[in-house]
């Protein structure tokens, strides 16, 4: 049974509907007096409690704006660069309701009868929920009004203009930093405490300070060091406290999928802040059907030849990588490779024999097992739980932080990335080689990385590769100006032409390509295997036709293709979004940037 206490979050403050000046003007609907409700500790815990918003599964489902994948879904950052967007077509993510929430607390809680140790804790969680909801916003729009109070209806102050990114990122550091120092180590399981409040802390640091860093439109590049000392500083607390480490078990072909796959990551040590999910509890989630197959998101190859081989050399310097057979890719790698990716000779329950890869148009044929659970029983289907802050990102975070200072010791790097590399089974990261010997493929992707380049880039991959579908890639690919990346359309498997495929690896063929032009035999009449069993039939041709198969010559072979839009990336125009037109004109004063 799960340790988690579960919360009844009583929503005293309710989710507020937009309002013609931006949510910032609208009282609790249940009026909460503070002078009748803010007395007690009970009263500060549940009211706070009520701000809990935290990730779930469906993070694995968020890769689709990043180069991880590729995508059917009306994913925004397609749209922009597309060329159609606009501040009238681009409107969402302008909502202010949570901040008012947040800000009603703050202006009230110092009424209840407690000790100022109480007051701090339930102040700095307050505070804490306040920088998350700024740095999205700062992340989507850079410079936006801090309001650090409610409003009311007639408040000049709803006429703000927008403050300077800088501002507000003080603003953001300085809440965490009270936050961090106030908020108590231990709190109820499954809420946010001392320590994740750190890994936030780091993680707003490391995200400004090489934005800062790389982003010269901001012209802010002589403070990204200030940033990136407060993310080393902080992640390096996090490691000193000896309160976490990563969970291997000397299992490098299990341990890893271990996070992804629990029904119970309550005494996992790698755990800093935990979703949990148990049916019993009336706390459920089930994300197969939209995780595995063709839903929304297809594994991209990109992704797939970023993972390392075996023995640490690079996949991509391999004789002619990018014709490598989808059996063959998966043949002494990194062994998060197949605990993220559906592989040869991969069996789905109920199932006793090898899952044969299901092709389709817009698709790669790369299908994901990171979030997926392969069972069928419901109640762990809807039981898994979702690591909402672990030490892999602490550990990385120190890791990138010092070596964008130019300070990052090997000693440093084996305390923090190799941990990573250890579990997965992988030799260690030098330095000194690293350097040396930098991916040649990677200083093409990432060409404004102009000092201690090779292992920077190699800290990049790891990040790539242990955090894929959850989340983080397209920050990443932002804050380290690569957008270019993103004008790449995803491709997917390689077939050298018509003909039969070996897709479980067990050297006996599955699947047949066949022109388009030709018709898919009637079951009784398709062609069976040496093992007695019928092919999966695939009509195949260039994309727009009528195949089912995209490849990029055709019947000639080639790679998967999924989609022909041309991409462009605007810069520095789409690192950021317009504020939509209607807020505009109700409020003159929020002028737009960087070309909206």
């Amino acid at each position: 049974m799960k340790k988690y206490i579960y919360i009844a979050v009583i929503v005293l403050t309710s989710s507020l509907t937009a309002c013609k000046k931006g949510d910032l003007d609208r009282f609790p609907q249940t009026q909460i007096a503070p002078n009748l409700f803010f007395n007690s500790e009970e009263d500060l815990a549940l009211y706070v409690n009520g701000l809990i918003s935290q990730p779930d599964r469906n993070s694995y489902l968020n890769d689709q704006s990043s180069d991880n994948v590729a995508t059917t879904a009306a994913v925004e950052v397609k749209s922009v660069m597309g060329g159609n967007a606009n501040a009238q077509n681009i409107t969402s993510g302008w909502s202010w309701g949570r901040l008012r929430n947040i800000n009603y607390f703050l202006e009230s809680y110092n009424k209840a009868k407690v000790s100022a140790e109480i007051k701090n804790h339930y102040a700095g969680l307050a505070r804490y929920y306040r920088a998350e909801f700024y740095l999205d916003k700062v992340k989507r729009f850079s410079d936006v009004p801090w309001y650090s109070n409610t409003l009311n209806p007639d408040d000049p102050k709803l006429l703000n203009a927008r403050d300077p990114r800088a501002l507000v990122m003080d603003s953001v550091m300085a809440d965490l930093d009270f936050a961090y120092k106030n908020t108590r180590e231990k709190v109820l399981s499954g809420t946010p405490g001392k320590w994740s409040v750190a890994v936030l802390y780091a993680r707003a640091a490391l995200y400004e300070g090489t934005y800062r860093k790389y982003h010269d439109e901001l012209n802010l590049k002589s403070t990204a060091n200030t940033f990136l000392e407060t993310a080393a500083r902080v992640a390096g607390e996090i490691i000193a406290s000896n309160k976490f480490s990563i969970y291997n078990t000397g299992k490098p072909l299990q341990d890893y999928a271990a996070l992804f796959g629990s029904q119970d990551l309550s005494t996992n040590p790698e755990m800093i802040l935990v979703n949990a999910f148990d049916m019993s509890k009336n706390r459920s989630q089930n994300v197969n059907s939209v995780v595995f197959g063709d839903y929304e998101q297809a594994p991209a190859k990109d992704l797939i030849q970023s993972y390392l081989m075996k023995d640490g050399s690079r996949f991509t310097d391999l004789p002619d990588y990018n014709k490598i057979s989808f059996v063959k890719e998966f043949e002494n790698r990194d062994a998060r490779l197949m605990q993220t990716i559906a592989y040869p000779g991969w069996i789905r329950v109920p199932d006793t024999k090898p899952y044969i890869q299901s092709l389709n148009k817009n698709f790669t044929g790369y299908h994901q097992l990171k979030g997926y659970v392969n069972s069928t029983d419901a109640s762990i289907l809807n039981g898994v739980d979702f690591p909402v802050y672990r030490y892999a990102e602490v550990l990385l975070t120190y890791a990138e932080a010092l070596a964008e200072l130019g300070t990052l010791s090997q000693g440093q790097l084996d305390q923090s990335v190799n941990l990573l590399r250890k579990r997965a089974g992988q030799p260690d990261l030098n330095m000194g080689m690293a350097n040396a010997n930098p991916d040649p493929l990677m200083v093409q992707q990432f060409p404004n990385v102009s000092s201690n380049i090779g292992v920077i880039l190699e800290i990049r991959r790891e990040r790539r590769i242990e955090f894929a579908f959850e989340n983080t890639r397209y920050d990443d690919i932002m804050r380290w100006k690569a957008g270019k990346l993103l004008t790449k359309s995803p491709e997917g498997m390689y077939f050298q032409g018509l003909g039969k495929y070996d897709l479980t690896g067990d050297g006996v063929e599955d699947i047949i390509l066949i022109d388009r032009s030709m018709t898919i035999p009637a079951e009784e009449k398709k062609e069976s295997n040496s093992l007695g069993v019928k092919f999966m039939y695939y009509r195949t041709g260039t994309i727009g036709t009528d195949a089912t198969v995209y490849l990029k010559n055709g019947t000639a072979g080639g790679l998967i293709v999924t989609e022909s839009a041309t991409r462009n990336f605007e810069e520095p125009k789409y690192y950021y979004r317009p504020v939509p037109q209607q807020q505009v004109l109700l409020n003159p004063n929020l002028k737009q940037i960087f070309g909206w």
